[in-house]
């Protein structure tokens, strides 16, 4: 069969390539083409472009980018038409994936959607447009089904793919020693894997080491990204080795979104921060239905993990939360995120629930 897929960040090229490897094994003539990185490209995906130049983050970005999007939107539409697919498979990314959605349903083609858009955080109205151009969902949160059965639609629960990326790693034992790190515990610094993430959330991480000598802080770099955004003294960077630094971090300041539920499943306590533009910042106010941002406090439906915003997301609040976090609260903290492990944990993974049922659905 022939697949169409569309990711448009770095954890959707992950999970995405995770899927295409169980697809593989189910269907020995697959072949793929699409949108997405370097970890669906090693899974046989002729790519069309790579996510690096696709992501656009916040509604002001949007905004300034929006010509480009538009000619990438006609580019994708006038692809898929060439390369004729059995399915269209589309990997979160809602402002792009809804697009090609309602086009790709137009033109006939069988609509799959894997992990769904974060549409129960703002703009729920969305949902009416997935029930009528999207064929199949596969979501990734329980609370998903129950939101989208007030719609009448009916999902597929899979587990979630960072339960089976964590599951799957094994640590490099010689980490410490090839990184050149020292004895002291480790605060792991997640700034994002977006440009505009990290340089908002990034400089006044590498402020807090200031005040915590004895610790060595740490940052999960992201190759995608220029290394001058990196270049700081007081702190250690190391590229894509996120799993291995989690591994053996005391701690953690993350930025909002994928990586504070990798943090909680790792089982390291955690400071979540977030900034976005003035523009964004105003439209989430109007629209944000959810009360957490974050997918650990999110799941867990209460607070077990700090959420500091905007000019809350400061040096000094950062430093009494992490003070708070490596003493009296990182009990509270670890024993409810072995609540969360055992929520989302199921036996077989994601990736492959998720293909079985894709074979299933694309042969009824």
């Amino acid at each position: 069969m022939r697949y169409y897929l569309i990711a448009g960040e770095k954890s959707g090229d992950l999970h995405a390539a995770n899927l295409m490897s169980e697809l593989k094994k189910l269907d020995k003539e697959a072949h793929f083409r699409g949108w997405g990185g370097d970890k669906m490209c090693m899974q046989g995906l002729e790519l069309v472009h790579h996510f690096r130049e696709t992501s656009f983050m916040g509604f002001a970005e949007v905004f300034r980018n929006f010509f480009k999007i538009k000619k990438f939107l006609t580019e994708c539409k006038r692809d898929i038409l060439r390369y004729q697919p059995d399915v269209v498979i589309l990997i979160d990314y809602a402002g792009f994936n809804l697009r090609i959605a309602r086009f790709a349903k137009k033109a006939g083609f069988r609509v799959f959607y894997y992990i769904s858009p974060k549409i129960w955080a703002w703009n729920t109205s969305r949902a009416y447009r997935i029930k009528k151009d999207v064929d199949k969902m596969f979501v990734i949160m329980h609370f998903e089904e129950s939101f989208y059965e007030q719609f009448g639609i009916k999902v597929d629960y899979v587990g979630n793919p960072l339960f089976d990326a964590i599951r799957q790693y094994r640590p490099n034992p010689n980490f410490i020693q090839e990184n050149g790190l020292d004895n002291r515990p480790i605060i792991a610094l997640l700034p994002g894997s977006r440009v505009q993430e990290v340089q908002r959330m990034l400089p006044v991480m590498v402020e807090v080491a200031q005040d915590f000598p004895d610790y060595q802080f740490v940052v999960a770099g992201v190759r995608e990204i220029s290394a001058d955004l990196y270049a700081y003294k007081n702190v250690k960077v190391i590229f894509d080795q996120t799993y291995d630094l989690l591994a053996h971090a005391r701690a953690a300041i993350v930025t909002s979104g994928t990586a504070t539920l990798e943090t909680a499943l790792f089982e390291v306590p955690q400071v979540v921060c977030y900034k976005m533009n003035f523009l964004t910042l105003i439209v989430g106010w109007l629209v944000l239905k959810t009360k957490y941002i974050s997918l650990v406090n999110l799941i867990a439906n209460k607070e077990v993990v700090k959420e500091l915003l905007q000019w809350h997301a400061n040096r000094k609040n950062i430093c009494a939360e992490l003070k708070a976090i490596l003493t009296e609260k990182r009990h509270f903290i670890l024993e409810d995120y072995k609540l969360i492990k055992a929520q989302i944990a199921i036996k077989e993974s994601a990736s492959e629930r998720a293909a079985k049922l894709m074979w299933k659905y694309l042969h009824e």
